[in-house]
């Protein structure tokens, strides 16, 4: 087997640490491994493997010479957009995690289990986008029902755990909770979040656009849509909650008009495809939830069942651990079919 040189940009970032733990699960045929991060964090050690390395500075030039073919980036959109180009011109394939290259059409945006054929197009950048975390875990369960029934709208709201912002929003819940049960929670401001997040919700994700839906609903959309290469109506409600880690969602599918869906088939489809799990005994308490999708790297789906109204609409709870499925797991998953298909050229 042919092995890799990878890069790994924002190495000591949460989504940085979580790439390290996958590509070492995984076992990616890594042939050198380059961290980098900012000068802050550079001479940092990293282990992988049972080795050390140590964190070198990012730079326009520290990808010369260094023959690297793989390029993770992981330290936000800014970072991305300066240096990503610096990666591409010294021959590597980037995998950017950030929001920066979602949306442009000549990038692709890419699920490897829903839409794997739209990587060929990377040659004409040499730059492929990792999705949204909300909108991975939820085309990996749209994908299979489309097949089956042909989607005409879909309606979501998300609970989105704190690491979704990153270590800060983690450790501004974990020092909350703590001042709540010292008698000090109202001497605890809140900085990762508008609002104190520990014992509330959220009902906002990034920043208010016109439309009066978030930055973060509408990359749902826009999103589900590129990664599909269907134009069915998304809506989204984007809601952060006080939990550490894995997003869930609540999904409304509703079908094409004459459609009659069939729980069981579309429990059937759900369970066959590849890297979702179906827990749905209602009976005996069985769904998904955060503790079970947490450092896993599936997508767990239950509470199916038909609308009591519409024959063509289904209802559906998913849940995803969004640091490693929404995340690293996702940008190594494309990594693992770039490979493929370039191993076939």
């Amino acid at each position: 087997m042919s092995r890799y040189n990878v890069a790994v940009v924002g190495a000591s970032g949460a989504v940085g640490e979580e790439l390290f733990r996958v590509l070492e699960a995984l076992d990616f045929p890594i042939n050198e491994l380059l961290p980098l991060a900012s000068a802050k964090s550079a001479g940092e050690l990293i282990e992988f493997k049972e080795k050390s390395y140590r964190i070198e500075e990012l730079t326009e030039n520290v990808f010369e010479g260094r023959d690297i073919d793989i390029a993770f980036f992981s330290a936000g959109g800014n970072i991305s957009a300066h240096y990503a180009k610096y990666a591409v011109e010294a021959g590597a394939v980037v995998i950017d995690n950030t929001s920066h290259f979602r949306n442009d059409d000549a990038i692709p945006l890419v699920v490897p289990e829903v839409n794997p054929e739209d990587i060929n197009a990377w040659r004409q950048t040499g730059i492929i986008a990792n999705p949204n975390c909300s909108t991975i875990q939820m085309v990996q369960l749209l994908k299979p029902l489309d097949d089956l029934y042909g989607i005409k709208r879909v309606d979501v709201s998300t609970y989105q755990a704190v690491s979704g912002a990153g270590k800060q929003g983690m450790e501004e819940l974990v020092k909350q909770m703590q001042a709540f049960f010292n008698f000090k929670l109202d001497d605890e401001k809140a900085e990762a979040f508008a609002h104190q997040i520990a014992l509330n919700v959220i009902p906002q994700i990034d920043v208010p656009q016109k439309n009066g839906y978030t930055k973060e609903e509408m990359k749902m959309t826009n999103e589900t849509i590129k990664i599909m290469h269907k134009n069915f109506p998304v809506s989204a409600t984007c809601v952060r909650v006080p939990v550490l880690r894995s997003h869930s969602e609540a999904i409304t599918i509703t079908f094409e008009d004459g459609v009659e869906v069939n729980v069981e088939k579309a429990r059937e489809v759900l369970a066959n495809f590849e890297n979702v799990k179906v827990i749905d005994d209602l009976e005996n308490n069985a769904y998904p939830m955060p503790i079970i999708s947490t450092n896993t790297d599936y997508t767990y789906v239950g509470r199916i069942r038909k609308d009591i109204y519409a024959d063509n609409i289904l209802h559906l709870w998913g849940v995803a651990d969004q640091v490693r499925v929404g995340a690293a797991t996702n940008a190594v998953r494309i990594a693992q079919k770039w490979i493929q298909l370039e191993e076939e050229v």
